[in-house]
């Protein structure tokens, strides 16, 4: 069994414009790498990483605390604690939270963690792409990762003799 307790797990924050998060690695902490799961807190007025979809990891969140907006290919939905929300790995599971509320927004993140994945983000048009460990897995084990406009794909024999 893999155990750790959320008030041993230190907080990381991120902030830029108005994603705006803290979040606390529960699986990497318990020493898990197949199920990726993070607590999040969104202050009021933050949002959570860039509208993205996944083509290989499956996501989930579930809210604790609070309420926000939650931004899909359907639009957008009002979201509240003991909701639970799933995103398949295609352009159906495009997602992003926000909190527009006035109490932070808790909620759980889950994912699978295969280690060979490409993130789309249609807002700005470009990919992530990672193999060796899966998004929110340990950097250090990736042996390719990297984020590139869609508009620079090349032809297959382009360079190769």
């Amino acid at each position: 069994m893999r155990h750790v307790n959320e008030a041993d797990v230190e907080w990381s924050e991120t902030k830029r414009e108005e994603t705006h998060f803290r979040r606390k690695q529960l699986s990497s902490a318990a020493g898990d790498n197949d199920l990726g799961t993070s607590l999040y807190e969104l202050p009021p007025g933050g949002a959570s990483w860039p509208y993205h979809f996944h083509t290989a990891n499956a996501e989930a969140v579930y809210v604790l605390h609070g309420s926000g907006v939650l931004r899909t290919p359907d639009g957008e939905t009002r979201v509240e604690s003991g909701d639970f929300c799933s995103f398949p790995p295609d352009s159906d599971g495009a997602h992003r939270l926000h909190n527009d509320g006035d109490e932070p927004l808790r909620y759980l993140a889950m994912s699978t963690m295969r280690d060979t994945d490409v993130t789309v983000y249609p807002d700005s048009d470009k990919i992530g792409v990672y193999a060796g460990a899966a998004p929110g897995g340990d950097k250090a084990e990736r042996v390719v990762s990297g984020y590139y406009r869609r508009e620079d794909d090349v032809d297959y024999w382009e360079g190769e003799e």
